[in-house]
Protein backbone atom coordinates (compact mmCIF):
# COMPACT_ATOMS: atom_id res chain seq x y z
CA UNK A 1 0.00 0.00 0.00
CA UNK A 2 1.31 3.60 -0.55
CA UNK A 3 2.49 5.48 2.07
CA UNK A 4 0.14 8.65 2.75
CA UNK A 5 1.48 12.11 2.59
CA UNK A 6 -0.20 14.15 5.34
CA UNK A 7 0.12 17.56 4.25
CA UNK A 8 -1.77 20.69 3.12
CA UNK A 9 -3.24 20.00 -0.24
CA UNK A 10 -3.20 23.78 -0.40
CA UNK A 11 -0.37 25.36 1.53
CA UNK A 12 -1.08 29.25 0.25
CA UNK A 13 -3.68 28.92 3.21
CA UNK A 14 -0.95 28.14 5.54
CA UNK A 15 1.57 30.39 4.87
CA UNK A 16 -0.97 33.25 4.83
CA UNK A 17 -2.00 32.78 8.18
CA UNK A 18 1.60 32.04 9.32
CA UNK A 19 2.46 35.54 8.00
CA UNK A 20 -0.74 37.49 9.49
CA UNK A 21 0.50 36.07 12.50
CA UNK A 22 4.49 37.24 12.30
CA UNK A 23 3.11 40.43 11.54
CA UNK A 24 0.81 40.48 15.13
CA UNK A 25 3.54 39.17 16.82
CA UNK A 26 6.27 42.16 15.34
CA UNK A 27 4.00 44.74 16.11
CA UNK A 28 3.01 43.66 19.26
CA UNK A 29 7.07 43.71 20.17
CA UNK A 30 7.59 47.15 18.26
CA UNK A 31 4.72 48.78 20.95
CA UNK A 32 5.46 47.29 23.42
CA UNK A 33 9.33 47.74 23.93
CA UNK A 34 9.52 51.33 22.71
CA UNK A 35 10.19 52.71 26.10
CA UNK A 36 12.76 50.00 27.21
CA UNK A 37 15.46 52.24 28.49
CA UNK A 38 17.26 50.11 31.11
CA UNK A 39 18.48 45.98 32.04
CA UNK A 40 15.60 46.23 34.02
CA UNK A 41 13.20 47.04 30.91
CA UNK A 42 14.64 44.51 28.80
CA UNK A 43 14.47 41.64 31.02
CA UNK A 44 12.62 41.87 33.50
CA UNK A 45 9.60 44.25 31.40
CA UNK A 46 10.18 46.74 34.17
CA UNK A 47 8.68 44.56 37.36
CA UNK A 48 5.50 45.64 35.81
CA UNK A 49 3.52 43.11 34.32
CA UNK A 50 0.07 41.92 35.77
CA UNK A 51 -0.73 38.45 37.06
CA UNK A 52 -3.21 37.52 34.00
CA UNK A 53 -0.92 38.37 31.25
CA UNK A 54 2.44 37.01 33.02
CA UNK A 55 0.38 33.43 33.91
CA UNK A 56 -0.86 33.40 30.34
CA UNK A 57 3.01 34.05 29.47
CA UNK A 58 4.34 31.71 31.72
CA UNK A 59 2.49 28.83 30.37
CA UNK A 60 2.82 29.94 26.75
CA UNK A 61 6.63 29.61 27.49
CA UNK A 62 6.52 26.30 29.09
CA UNK A 63 4.56 25.07 26.24
CA UNK A 64 6.85 24.46 23.36
CA UNK A 65 6.38 22.72 20.10
CA UNK A 66 6.59 19.74 21.29
CA UNK A 67 2.78 20.06 22.86
CA UNK A 68 1.59 19.89 19.37
CA UNK A 69 3.80 17.28 17.66
CA UNK A 70 6.24 15.54 20.04
CA UNK A 71 4.24 14.20 23.34
CA UNK A 72 1.02 13.55 21.16
CA UNK A 73 3.38 11.12 18.93
CA UNK A 74 5.05 9.90 22.08
CA UNK A 75 1.64 8.70 23.48
CA UNK A 76 0.75 7.39 20.09
CA UNK A 77 4.05 5.32 19.60
CA UNK A 78 3.84 4.35 23.60
CA UNK A 79 0.62 4.67 25.73
CA UNK A 80 2.09 5.80 28.27
CA UNK A 81 0.11 7.72 30.59
CA UNK A 82 1.55 10.79 30.10
CA UNK A 83 -1.20 12.77 32.29
CA UNK A 84 1.78 11.48 35.17
CA UNK A 85 4.44 13.63 33.75
CA UNK A 86 2.21 16.81 33.11
CA UNK A 87 1.40 16.59 36.48
CA UNK A 88 5.11 17.22 37.47
CA UNK A 89 5.51 20.18 35.30
CA UNK A 90 2.30 21.54 36.17
CA UNK A 91 4.02 22.26 39.57
CA UNK A 92 7.32 24.63 37.55
CA UNK A 93 6.04 27.72 38.47
CA UNK A 94 4.21 27.12 41.47
CA UNK A 95 7.16 25.46 43.35
CA UNK A 96 9.71 28.20 41.68
CA UNK A 97 7.22 30.66 43.43
CA UNK A 98 6.87 29.55 46.19
CA UNK A 99 10.71 28.02 46.86
CA UNK A 100 12.70 31.21 45.65
CA UNK A 101 11.05 32.95 42.74
CA UNK A 102 9.83 35.95 45.60
CA UNK A 103 12.83 35.68 47.29
CA UNK A 104 14.35 36.48 44.37
CA UNK A 105 12.47 39.12 43.09
CA UNK A 106 12.51 40.78 46.37
CA UNK A 107 16.57 40.66 45.94
CA UNK A 108 15.84 42.72 42.28
CA UNK A 109 17.32 39.39 40.22
CA UNK A 110 17.03 39.19 36.86
CA UNK A 111 18.35 35.67 36.40
CA UNK A 112 18.48 32.67 39.05
CA UNK A 113 22.51 33.04 37.69
CA UNK A 114 22.03 36.75 39.12
CA UNK A 115 21.95 34.93 42.21
CA UNK A 116 24.12 32.35 42.59
CA UNK A 117 26.77 35.27 41.62
CA UNK A 118 25.93 37.21 44.74
CA UNK A 119 25.23 34.47 47.07
CA UNK A 120 28.68 32.37 45.59
CA UNK A 121 30.64 34.82 44.09
CA UNK A 122 31.58 35.24 40.27
CA UNK A 123 33.64 31.40 39.42
CA UNK A 124 30.49 29.67 40.62
CA UNK A 125 27.97 31.78 38.69
CA UNK A 126 30.04 31.63 35.27
CA UNK A 127 30.17 27.66 35.79
CA UNK A 128 26.00 27.89 36.60
CA UNK A 129 25.58 30.53 33.57
CA UNK A 130 27.56 28.18 30.92
CA UNK A 131 25.55 25.25 31.72
CA UNK A 132 22.42 27.29 31.70
CA UNK A 133 23.52 28.75 28.29
CA UNK A 134 23.88 25.02 27.05
CA UNK A 135 20.34 24.21 28.44
CA UNK A 136 18.59 27.13 26.39
CA UNK A 137 20.86 26.49 23.54
CA UNK A 138 19.84 22.58 23.47
CA UNK A 139 15.69 24.06 23.89
CA UNK A 140 15.66 26.93 21.21
CA UNK A 141 17.57 24.73 19.06
CA UNK A 142 14.97 22.11 19.14
CA UNK A 143 12.13 25.03 18.54
CA UNK A 144 14.05 25.92 15.72
CA UNK A 145 14.27 22.85 13.99
CA UNK A 146 10.33 21.93 15.01
CA UNK A 147 9.75 25.28 13.28
CA UNK A 148 11.34 24.92 10.24
CA UNK A 149 10.36 21.37 9.77
CA UNK A 150 6.87 22.04 10.37
CA UNK A 151 7.56 24.64 7.62
CA UNK A 152 8.95 22.10 5.72
CA UNK A 153 6.53 18.99 5.94
CA UNK A 154 3.30 20.88 6.24
CA UNK A 155 3.81 23.88 4.46
CA UNK A 156 5.77 22.41 1.61
CA UNK A 157 8.81 25.35 1.76
CA UNK A 158 12.57 23.35 2.16
CA UNK A 159 13.89 23.24 5.32
CA UNK A 160 16.82 25.53 4.27
CA UNK A 161 14.74 27.84 3.42
CA UNK A 162 12.00 27.48 6.29
CA UNK A 163 15.01 27.73 8.56
CA UNK A 164 16.84 30.87 7.37
CA UNK A 165 14.00 33.17 6.61
CA UNK A 166 11.89 31.76 9.42
CA UNK A 167 14.61 31.87 11.70
CA UNK A 168 15.89 35.52 11.14
CA UNK A 169 12.51 36.82 11.56
CA UNK A 170 11.84 34.97 14.32
CA UNK A 171 15.12 36.50 16.21
CA UNK A 172 14.25 39.83 14.96
CA UNK A 173 10.63 39.96 16.66
CA UNK A 174 12.59 38.50 20.11
CA UNK A 175 15.14 40.84 19.92
CA UNK A 176 12.91 44.20 18.69
CA UNK A 177 10.62 43.27 21.68
CA UNK A 178 12.65 42.43 24.88
CA UNK A 179 10.96 40.97 27.77
CA UNK A 180 7.93 43.46 27.13
CA UNK A 181 7.06 42.36 24.00
CA UNK A 182 8.02 38.66 24.51
CA UNK A 183 5.49 38.69 27.50
CA UNK A 184 2.88 40.64 25.91
CA UNK A 185 3.54 37.84 22.41
CA UNK A 186 3.86 35.11 25.23
CA UNK A 187 -0.01 35.89 26.49
CA UNK A 188 -1.09 36.36 22.85
CA UNK A 189 0.07 33.12 21.63
CA UNK A 190 -1.34 31.13 24.98
CA UNK A 191 -4.95 32.02 23.48
CA UNK A 192 -3.41 31.20 19.55
CA UNK A 193 -2.57 27.59 21.18
CA UNK A 194 -5.36 26.92 23.88
CA UNK A 195 -7.89 27.97 20.61
CA UNK A 196 -5.90 26.22 18.41
CA UNK A 197 -5.42 23.63 20.01
CA UNK A 198 -8.71 22.43 22.10
CA UNK A 199 -11.60 23.59 19.61
CA UNK A 200 -10.30 22.03 16.42
CA UNK A 201 -9.46 18.95 18.92
CA UNK A 202 -13.77 19.20 20.09
CA UNK A 203 -14.55 18.55 16.41
CA UNK A 204 -12.20 15.66 15.81
CA UNK A 205 -14.34 14.14 19.15
CA UNK A 206 -17.65 14.82 17.63
CA UNK A 207 -16.93 13.64 14.87
CA UNK A 208 -15.77 10.37 16.49
CA UNK A 209 -18.90 10.27 18.11
CA UNK A 210 -17.57 11.52 21.50
CA UNK A 211 -20.66 13.28 23.41
CA UNK A 212 -17.75 15.20 25.85
CA UNK A 213 -16.86 16.81 22.76
CA UNK A 214 -17.68 20.54 24.27
CA UNK A 215 -14.73 20.24 26.66
CA UNK A 216 -12.23 17.99 25.26
CA UNK A 217 -9.25 18.41 27.93
CA UNK A 218 -12.07 16.05 30.50
CA UNK A 219 -14.72 14.72 28.68
CA UNK A 220 -12.58 12.69 26.67
CA UNK A 221 -13.46 10.46 29.28
CA UNK A 222 -16.98 9.36 27.45
CA UNK A 223 -14.66 7.11 25.01
CA UNK A 224 -12.87 5.41 27.54
CA UNK A 225 -15.60 2.38 27.24
CA UNK A 226 -14.92 2.55 22.89
CA UNK A 227 -10.78 2.71 23.51
CA UNK A 228 -10.99 -0.19 25.99
CA UNK A 229 -13.09 -2.27 22.98
CA UNK A 230 -10.41 -1.15 20.56
CA UNK A 231 -7.65 -1.15 22.67
CA UNK A 232 -8.22 -2.73 26.26
CA UNK A 233 -4.18 -2.46 27.37
CA UNK A 234 -4.09 1.53 26.66
CA UNK A 235 -4.40 2.56 30.48
CA UNK A 236 -1.86 -0.36 31.75
CA UNK A 237 0.88 0.91 33.55
CA UNK A 238 4.13 -0.03 31.55
CA UNK A 239 6.71 0.94 34.09
CA UNK A 240 7.47 0.04 37.84
CA UNK A 241 7.23 2.16 40.92
CA UNK A 242 11.17 3.63 40.26
CA UNK A 243 10.39 4.80 36.57
CA UNK A 244 7.22 7.07 38.28
CA UNK A 245 8.94 8.07 41.05
CA UNK A 246 12.02 9.26 38.96
CA UNK A 247 9.87 11.45 37.12
CA UNK A 248 10.55 13.98 40.48
CA UNK A 249 13.97 14.86 39.97
CA UNK A 250 14.30 15.05 36.31
CA UNK A 251 11.20 16.99 35.66
CA UNK A 252 9.97 18.75 38.61
CA UNK A 253 13.50 19.63 40.00
CA UNK A 254 14.70 19.89 36.84
CA UNK A 255 11.99 22.53 35.69
CA UNK A 256 13.25 24.43 39.04
CA UNK A 257 16.82 25.74 37.39
CA UNK A 258 14.87 26.22 33.85
CA UNK A 259 16.36 30.12 33.92
CA UNK A 260 13.22 31.14 31.36
CA UNK A 261 10.83 29.83 33.31
CA UNK A 262 11.98 31.29 36.83
CA UNK A 263 12.94 34.77 34.77
CA UNK A 264 9.08 35.30 34.38
CA UNK A 265 8.78 35.48 38.25
CA UNK A 266 10.76 38.28 37.84
CA UNK A 267 8.41 40.56 35.60
CA UNK A 268 5.68 40.95 38.27
CA UNK A 269 4.25 43.85 38.88
CA UNK A 270 4.56 42.85 42.97
CA UNK A 271 4.85 39.85 45.10
CA UNK A 272 1.63 39.16 45.02
CA UNK A 273 0.77 39.41 41.34
CA UNK A 274 3.59 37.05 41.32
CA UNK A 275 1.77 34.81 43.22
CA UNK A 276 -1.75 35.60 41.58
CA UNK A 277 0.32 34.69 38.06
CA UNK A 278 1.16 30.99 39.26
CA UNK A 279 -2.77 30.12 39.52
CA UNK A 280 -3.09 31.52 36.31
CA UNK A 281 -0.36 29.54 34.42
CA UNK A 282 -1.72 26.17 36.15
CA UNK A 283 -4.47 26.90 34.87
CA UNK A 284 -4.06 27.54 31.38
CA UNK A 285 -1.28 24.80 31.68
CA UNK A 286 -3.31 22.54 32.60
CA UNK A 287 -6.20 22.85 30.52
CA UNK A 288 -3.44 22.67 27.16
CA UNK A 289 -1.82 19.91 28.70
CA UNK A 290 -4.56 17.73 29.82
CA UNK A 291 -5.69 18.32 26.08
CA UNK A 292 -2.69 17.11 24.90
CA UNK A 293 -3.39 14.10 26.25
CA UNK A 294 -7.02 14.08 24.85
CA UNK A 295 -4.60 14.59 21.37
CA UNK A 296 -3.09 11.40 21.73
CA UNK A 297 -5.88 9.33 23.26
CA UNK A 298 -8.03 10.43 20.38
CA UNK A 299 -5.14 9.82 18.13
CA UNK A 300 -4.54 6.07 19.38
CA UNK A 301 -8.46 5.80 18.74
CA UNK A 302 -8.02 6.83 15.43
CA UNK A 303 -5.62 4.36 14.83
CA UNK A 304 -6.99 0.85 16.15
CA UNK A 305 -10.59 1.57 15.12
CA UNK A 306 -9.99 2.80 11.40
CA UNK A 307 -6.57 0.22 11.11
CA UNK A 308 -5.26 3.63 9.86
CA UNK A 309 -1.30 3.05 10.13
CA UNK A 310 0.98 5.95 10.89
CA UNK A 311 4.40 5.71 10.42
CA UNK A 312 7.27 6.07 13.26
CA UNK A 313 8.30 8.88 11.11
CA UNK A 314 4.82 10.44 10.80
CA UNK A 315 3.85 10.00 14.69
CA UNK A 316 4.71 13.56 15.66
CA UNK A 317 2.69 14.65 13.06
CA UNK A 318 -0.64 13.69 14.87
CA UNK A 319 -2.17 16.51 15.91
CA UNK A 320 -2.04 17.57 12.44
CA UNK A 321 -3.15 14.36 10.61
CA UNK A 322 -6.15 14.05 12.68
CA UNK A 323 -7.12 17.21 11.46
CA UNK A 324 -6.40 16.77 8.13
CA UNK A 325 -8.74 13.63 8.06
CA UNK A 326 -11.55 15.28 10.56
CA UNK A 327 -11.49 19.02 9.80
CA UNK A 328 -11.76 21.19 6.91
CA UNK A 329 -7.88 22.30 5.64
CA UNK A 330 -8.29 26.14 6.64
CA UNK A 331 -8.76 24.95 10.54
CA UNK A 332 -5.75 22.84 9.94
CA UNK A 333 -3.77 25.48 8.70
CA UNK A 334 -5.05 27.41 12.12
CA UNK A 335 -3.72 24.50 13.95
CA UNK A 336 -0.16 24.74 11.98
CA UNK A 337 -0.56 28.44 13.42
CA UNK A 338 -1.34 27.24 16.82
CA UNK A 339 2.07 25.00 16.82
CA UNK A 340 4.29 27.56 15.72
CA UNK A 341 3.26 29.82 17.91
CA UNK A 342 3.99 27.31 20.69
CA UNK A 343 7.55 27.08 19.62
CA UNK A 344 7.80 30.72 19.54
CA UNK A 345 6.76 31.61 23.09
CA UNK A 346 9.63 28.83 24.14
CA UNK A 347 12.29 30.19 21.88
CA UNK A 348 11.17 33.60 22.70
CA UNK A 349 11.86 32.81 26.39
CA UNK A 350 15.23 30.58 25.82
CA UNK A 351 16.59 33.98 23.41
CA UNK A 352 15.97 36.24 26.50
CA UNK A 353 17.71 33.86 28.97
CA UNK A 354 20.71 33.21 26.82
CA UNK A 355 20.87 37.01 26.42
CA UNK A 356 20.88 37.56 29.90
CA UNK A 357 23.11 34.67 30.67
CA UNK A 358 25.43 35.97 28.42
CA UNK A 359 25.24 39.86 28.79
CA UNK A 360 24.52 39.86 32.62
CA UNK A 361 26.17 36.72 34.61
CA UNK A 362 29.32 36.40 32.01
CA UNK A 363 30.16 39.80 30.69
CA UNK A 364 28.91 42.17 33.29
CA UNK A 365 30.08 39.85 36.04
CA UNK A 366 33.77 40.26 34.37
CA UNK A 367 33.67 43.58 33.67
CA UNK A 368 30.98 45.06 36.33
CA UNK A 369 31.85 48.80 35.54
CA UNK A 370 30.08 48.71 32.28
CA UNK A 371 27.47 51.85 31.79
CA UNK A 372 23.52 51.24 31.74
CA UNK A 373 23.57 52.43 27.60
CA UNK A 374 26.68 49.25 27.48
CA UNK A 375 24.50 46.53 29.14
CA UNK A 376 21.64 47.45 27.46
CA UNK A 377 23.18 47.32 24.04
CA UNK A 378 24.77 44.43 25.03
CA UNK A 379 21.74 42.79 25.78
CA UNK A 380 20.23 43.34 22.69
CA UNK A 381 23.58 42.13 20.62
CA UNK A 382 23.19 38.77 22.93
CA UNK A 383 19.60 37.84 22.42
CA UNK A 384 20.20 38.84 18.47
CA UNK A 385 23.42 36.34 19.08
CA UNK A 386 22.05 33.60 20.66
CA UNK A 387 19.57 33.57 18.14
CA UNK A 388 21.16 33.63 15.03
CA UNK A 389 24.00 30.89 16.76
CA UNK A 390 20.72 28.62 17.05
CA UNK A 391 20.02 29.15 13.48
CA UNK A 392 23.37 28.59 12.16
CA UNK A 393 23.35 25.39 14.59
CA UNK A 394 19.82 23.94 12.91
CA UNK A 395 21.52 23.85 9.61
CA UNK A 396 23.49 20.62 10.28
CA UNK A 397 22.99 20.10 14.20
CA UNK A 398 25.49 18.15 15.94
CA UNK A 399 23.87 14.83 17.69
CA UNK A 400 24.72 16.22 21.01
CA UNK A 401 22.35 19.31 20.59
CA UNK A 402 19.25 17.13 19.32
CA UNK A 403 18.86 15.11 22.18
CA UNK A 404 15.17 15.12 24.00
CA UNK A 405 14.72 18.43 25.30
CA UNK A 406 13.51 16.79 28.73
CA UNK A 407 17.04 16.28 28.75
CA UNK A 408 18.03 19.03 29.21
CA UNK A 409 15.39 19.29 32.23
CA UNK A 410 17.77 17.13 34.05
CA UNK A 411 20.47 19.16 33.24
CA UNK A 412 19.28 22.46 35.04
CA UNK A 413 17.95 20.15 38.02
CA UNK A 414 21.68 19.03 38.50
CA UNK A 415 23.68 22.36 38.41
CA UNK A 416 21.05 24.93 38.88
CA UNK A 417 18.14 24.16 40.99
CA UNK A 418 20.41 22.85 44.30
CA UNK A 419 22.77 25.73 44.43
CA UNK A 420 19.48 28.32 44.18
CA UNK A 421 17.08 26.00 46.07
CA UNK A 422 19.69 25.20 48.98
CA UNK A 423 21.51 29.44 48.65
CA UNK A 424 18.41 30.86 49.37
CA UNK A 425 16.90 28.41 52.45
CA UNK A 426 20.48 27.59 53.84
CA UNK A 427 23.20 30.14 55.23
CA UNK A 428 26.07 27.29 55.08
CA UNK A 429 25.70 26.89 51.53
CA UNK A 430 29.24 28.28 50.31
CA UNK A 431 30.97 28.37 46.72
CA UNK A 432 33.18 25.24 46.91
CA UNK A 433 30.07 23.30 47.80
CA UNK A 434 28.35 24.53 44.87
CA UNK A 435 30.82 24.86 42.36
CA UNK A 436 31.55 20.98 43.57
CA UNK A 437 27.68 20.21 43.50
CA UNK A 438 27.64 21.87 39.68
CA UNK A 439 30.60 20.38 38.34
CA UNK A 440 31.06 16.91 39.24
CA UNK A 441 26.82 15.81 39.46
CA UNK A 442 27.07 18.02 36.08
CA UNK A 443 29.61 15.74 34.79
CA UNK A 444 28.17 12.46 35.91
CA UNK A 445 24.82 13.79 34.51
CA UNK A 446 26.43 13.88 30.99
CA UNK A 447 28.49 10.75 31.14
CA UNK A 448 25.84 8.33 32.21
CA UNK A 449 23.50 10.10 29.32
CA UNK A 450 23.39 7.56 26.30
CA UNK A 451 24.49 10.56 24.35
CA UNK A 452 28.16 10.83 24.96
CA UNK A 453 28.89 7.55 25.73
CA UNK A 454 26.25 5.17 24.89
CA UNK A 455 27.52 1.53 26.93
CA UNK A 456 27.48 3.78 30.10
CA UNK A 457 24.26 4.13 31.09
CA UNK A 458 21.99 3.59 34.11
CA UNK A 459 18.54 1.96 33.55
CA UNK A 460 19.62 0.69 30.04
CA UNK A 461 16.62 1.50 28.69
CA UNK A 462 16.41 4.01 25.73
CA UNK A 463 13.50 5.95 26.72
CA UNK A 464 14.24 6.26 30.33
CA UNK A 465 18.15 7.40 29.61
CA UNK A 466 17.18 9.31 26.49
CA UNK A 467 14.99 11.48 28.88
CA UNK A 468 17.26 11.88 31.55
CA UNK A 469 15.32 10.13 33.65
CA UNK A 470 17.81 7.88 35.48
CA UNK A 471 20.29 9.86 35.06
CA UNK A 472 18.97 13.07 37.01
CA UNK A 473 17.59 10.21 39.89
CA UNK A 474 21.34 9.73 39.87
CA UNK A 475 22.58 12.99 39.69
CA UNK A 476 20.30 15.18 41.36
CA UNK A 477 20.72 13.59 44.42
CA UNK A 478 24.14 13.92 44.19
CA UNK A 479 24.09 17.46 43.73
CA UNK A 480 22.34 17.79 46.72
CA UNK A 481 24.72 15.79 48.67
CA UNK A 482 27.73 17.94 47.02
CA UNK A 483 26.50 21.38 47.89
CA UNK A 484 25.62 20.70 52.06
CA UNK A 485 28.71 18.31 52.11
CA UNK A 486 31.54 20.28 50.66
CA UNK A 487 30.08 23.40 52.42
CA UNK A 488 29.55 21.97 56.12
CA UNK A 489 33.42 20.95 55.54
CA UNK A 490 35.06 23.86 54.17
CA UNK A 491 33.03 26.24 56.52
CA UNK A 492 35.25 24.49 59.30
CA UNK A 493 38.32 24.30 57.80
CA UNK A 494 40.15 27.47 59.51
CA UNK A 495 42.40 27.91 56.56
CA UNK A 496 39.32 28.57 53.98
CA UNK A 497 37.32 30.90 56.16
CA UNK A 498 39.03 34.05 55.07
CA UNK A 499 38.01 33.24 51.34
CA UNK A 500 34.38 32.92 52.49
CA UNK A 501 31.84 36.19 52.93
CA UNK A 502 29.93 34.13 55.74
CA UNK A 503 28.34 37.37 57.37
CA UNK A 504 27.45 38.71 53.71
CA UNK A 505 26.12 36.40 53.09
CA UNK A 506 23.58 35.72 55.73
CA UNK A 507 22.73 38.89 55.40
CA UNK A 508 21.73 38.43 51.81
CA UNK A 509 19.60 35.38 52.77
CA UNK A 510 17.87 37.36 55.30
CA UNK A 511 17.10 40.19 53.56
CA UNK A 512 15.90 38.26 50.02
CA UNK A 513 13.24 36.60 52.57
CA UNK A 514 12.23 40.43 54.25
CA UNK A 515 13.91 40.30 57.54
CA UNK A 516 15.76 43.55 58.18
CA UNK A 517 17.81 41.87 61.46
CA UNK A 518 20.19 39.27 61.22
CA UNK A 519 19.53 35.63 62.97
CA UNK A 520 22.16 33.02 62.94
CA UNK A 521 19.64 30.81 63.48
CA UNK A 522 17.45 31.34 60.58
CA UNK A 523 17.80 29.30 57.72
CA UNK A 524 20.76 27.30 59.89
CA UNK A 525 19.90 23.46 60.37
CA UNK A 526 22.55 21.03 60.99
CA UNK A 527 19.74 18.61 61.17
CA UNK A 528 17.81 19.56 58.00
CA UNK A 529 20.99 19.81 56.17
CA UNK A 530 21.53 16.11 57.21
CA UNK A 531 17.99 14.67 56.90
CA UNK A 532 18.06 15.95 52.98
CA UNK A 533 21.53 14.33 52.79
CA UNK A 534 20.13 11.01 54.34
CA UNK A 535 17.31 11.35 51.88
CA UNK A 536 19.39 12.17 48.96
CA UNK A 537 21.66 8.85 49.72
CA UNK A 538 18.86 6.58 49.27
CA UNK A 539 17.66 7.86 46.25
CA UNK A 540 20.98 7.63 44.58
CA UNK A 541 21.64 4.36 45.93
CA UNK A 542 18.15 3.10 44.64
CA UNK A 543 18.80 4.31 41.25
CA UNK A 544 21.70 2.53 40.95
CA UNK A 545 20.27 -0.64 41.25
CA UNK A 546 18.28 -2.62 38.48
CA UNK A 547 15.90 -0.67 37.27
CA UNK A 548 12.53 -3.23 36.97
CA UNK A 549 11.02 -1.91 33.49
Amino acid sequence: MEEQVWQLSNPIIGIIIVVLTFLLFYAVSYFSNRASKSVEDLYAAGGGVGPITNGLAMASTYMSLATFLGVTGLILRLQVPFVLLWIQMILAIPLITIIYGTSLRRMGAFSPTHFIRDRYGKSASIIAALFMILVSIMYALGQMIGIAVTFETLLGIPYMTGLIAGGIIIVGYVTIGGMSGATNNAAIQMVIIALMFIVPLGAIMKAMGGSGWYFPPLFYADMVPAMLEAMPNFFDYQYGTKWYFALIPAFTIGALGLPHLAMRIYTASSLKSARSAMIWFAFALGLVFSATYAMGFTGVYFTQSTGTAITTADADKLTIILNLVYNPEWVTALVIAGAISAGLSTLSGNLLAIGALISQDIVATLKPNLSNKAKVKLGYFAIAGGGLASVLLAINPPDFLVVSILWAFGLAGVTNAPLIMMGVWWKEANKYGAIAASVVAGAIYIIVSPFVFPSIVISGHALTDGMGISGAMLAVPLSFILLIVVSYITNRIPALKSTLTTEEDHKLVERIHGWSDINPARYNSSFGAAVITALCTLVMIWSILPWDL
